[in-house]
């Protein structure tokens, strides 16, 4: 049973004495009291009570981006995003004073500060740290977060090219192919002949598209599955466009990101993004594949997963009834 008691210094202090166990702790408002509490008594009643190693969450920080981040795909970000929430005050925290208060005043402060879509982001990202300490290295009892609600999901994207637009960025970029601005825009000219994302057309070489087959193997995707994707004549025409280097496009993808935004600046277009080309694709795409070879072709293993990509206006479907 808990108790809680204010003292003279402001502070409140929570009392447990549960199957023999008696603990206090001092806090500065009750509520973090209460949920201290509640926490140390659900530990008790399910056996999982045990001393937490010392330590702050910033250690497990930084253990996970030398152990763990290193084997995961997008290992770079990933480790950029752990350093930079070591800097932040709640890494601060020793590993017993975790708990889902700490973490759900972080939750509200960071929704001040990006979007909500960052926040789950980060959320997942802390959480799948706390998760292997308390499986795999033994460091806490639970894992905090798991009691702490995520921000709403933003609205997916629903960025489709408006008549124009395309030809905008072709005149800001030019036809000359030796240069990296003109290979940036007619990457996104071929992102939306195939819907493949930005990673995966900047990987690509001569070993790993087949011209007269039209198919382009692709080794390394978001989700780790090697995966075929067919190319359209025009896709292929674009290819033989380029000029000759060890892959198609010989871009960077900080270059690709850096130089789009430039031409789509200077086009002066609002809104527009690269994987904007992947919503385009797939609405285009939809008027000539059924649902499981879009699917297959886009490199979707649950085809609920196309709804976020597919963006057809109701007038244009309505055109297609008659």
């Amino acid at each position: 049973m808990a108790t809680f008691k204010k003292l003279t210094s402001g502070k409140w202090q929570a009392q447990i004495a549960r199957a023999g166990v008696r603990r206090a702790k001092s806090f500065p408002t009750k509520s973090a009291a209460k949920d201290w509490a509640a926490r140390q008594e659900y530990q008790i009643s399910e056996g999982t009570d045990r001393q937490v190693a010392s330590g702050r969450l910033w250690d497990l920080f930084d253990r996970y981006a030398r152990e763990v981040s290193p084997k995961r795909k997008g290992a770079r970000w990933e480790i950029v995003r752990l350093e930079r929430l070591k800097g932040e005050d709640i890494a601060k925290n020793s590993l017993a004073e975790l708990s889902p208060l700490i973490f759900s005043k972080w939750r509200d402060m960071r929704l001040g500060e990006v979007s909500p879509g960052s926040v789950i982001r980060e959320m997942n990202l802390m959480s799948a740290v706390l998760t292997v300490a308390r499986k795999e290295w033994g460091l806490i009892s639970v894992n905090p977060l798991s009691d702490v609600r995520k921000p709403a999901k933003p609205r997916p994207r629903d960025r489709l090219l408006k008549p124009g637009e395309l030809d905008k960025l072709l005149e800001q970029a030019g036809f000359d192919l030796s240069r990296q601005i003109g290979r940036a825009v007619h990457a996104f000219r071929f992102a939306i002949e195939t819907g493949m994302r930005a990673g995966e057309i900047l990987s690509l070489t001569s070993e790993l598209v087949d011209l007269e087959k039209r198919v382009a193997t692709l080794t390394d995707t978001k989700n780790g599955t090697a995966r075929k994707v067919p190319l359209s004549n025009a896709a292929v025409e674009l290819l033989k466009l380029l000029p000759d280097a060890p892959t198609y496009f010989d871009l960077s993808s900080a270059n690709l990101d850096a130089l789009f935004r430039r031409a789509r600046d200077n086009a002066k277009i609002e809104g527009l993004r690269f994987h904007d080309s992947r919503h385009e694709a797939v609405t285009r795409l939809s008027r000539k594949l059924d649902v499981l070879s879009l699917a297959r072709m886009i490199g979707h293993k649950d085809i609920k997963m196309l709804q976020v990509y597919y963006n057809e206006s109701a007038e244009d479907i309505a055109k297609r009834l008659d």
